[in-house]
């Protein structure tokens, strides 16, 4: 009898450390899933200081100083009223000759994806905003990009503000080189 104690006792220790690893396991892997399966970040940009082509600020900048007074239009493509890709267009059309697509979405498709945009670039945010749940400036230096704002309409923003570092999703490159 004593045999057969010490074999049932064997048995349930054992099945004791296969639960314990079990729980261990399970544990382990709902920790990493809440530490890692729930992140909400979007895309990470890189500002650091890349040598910015002088021709490129300067078209930027003349089209901000044409647009600076547009107030925001959903829709819009004057300068009575842009919205963000109404303004990217015009930019592309009036200072680069070139014809991009209507709107954010299309024109997220465009080009090469970056992680460190210079003057030119493309940058996209997921605002949720628009029919596309996107927005859409044009990249400057330092930081600062031209769109057209909701609330300001055209004018320079930063990327390392709170709510455009949280929305932002990845900036492209659409320019030759």
């Amino acid at each position: 009898m004593i045999k057969k104690d010490n074999r049932l006792l064997e048995t349930l220790l054992s099945n004791c450390i296969n639960v314990k690893k079990r729980f261990l396991i399970t544990t382990l892997i709902f920790s990493l899933f809440v530490l890692f399966g729930c992140s909400t970040s979007q895309g990470q940009v890189s500002t650091r200081n890349i040598k910015s082509d002088p021709a490129m600020l300067a078209k930027i900048e003349s089209h901000y100083k044409k647009w600076q007074n547009t107030p925001y239009r959903y829709g819009g493509t004057t300068l009575a009223g842009s919205d963000c890709s109404g303004l990217v267009m015009n930019f592309f059309k009036n200072k680069l000759s070139k014809t991009l697509p209507r709107s954010a979405a299309e024109q997220a498709q465009l080009g090469v994806k970056v992680n460190t945009p210079k003057a030119g670039d493309l940058v996209f945010f997921k605002t949720g905003r628009s029919r596309s749940g996107l927005h859409v400036g044009i990249y400057y230096a330092d930081g600062k990009f031209l769109h057209a704002s909701t609330s300001k309409g055209v004018t320079y923003s930063n990327l390392n503000e709170s709510y455009w570092k949280k929305h932002y999703w990845m900036a492209r490159r659409v320019t030759g080189s």
